[in-house]
């Protein structure tokens, strides 16, 4: 069955694997998706990632963190931006999420990025989700 917001259905499958305390989730892999992932390790929320199989089929298998086998790194994921309403903001409009201690995620002219790097280089685009 086809995906209609495959940031949505990455999303959702990272809080229930996180919420059931699953050491690892794969889903279908995309650029988009791959770069994303990338972020979240470089900012601490995911332990690693790996591609798995071969193609066209390529998975995206991500090892989650946790600070103890009962509290995650993440405890929550919201999806701002989403296919029937899209949510755009301007370099000097980036939200700072619970005051700083949130992550937002925007997809940029200069790909994507985290709200910190986005202010960095001055620039806006789609606020993808938050991760707190």
């Amino acid at each position: 069955m086809p995906v209609t917001d495959p940031i949505a259905d990455m999303l959702t499958r990272i809080r229930n694997a996180v919420q059931v305390r699953h050491e690892s989730v794969a889903m279908p892999t995309s650029i988009l998706k791959k770069s994303i992932v990338k972020l979240m390790k470089e900012e601490g929320l995911i332990a690693d990632y790996e591609m798995v199989g071969d193609q066209p089929r390529t998975q995206i298998k991500i090892k989650l963190r946790y600070y103890s086998k009962a509290e995650p790194v993440i405890t929550g994921l919201k999806r701002v931006s989403r296919p029937g309403l899209r949510v755009y903001v301007g370099r000097g409009e980036i939200p700072r999420y619970f005051g700083g201690l949130g992550v937002a995620f925007l997809s940029t002219s200069h790909g994507v990025l985290t709200g910190r790097e986005a202010r960095r280089r001055r620039v806006g685009g789609e606020l993808l989700f938050y991760v707190w």
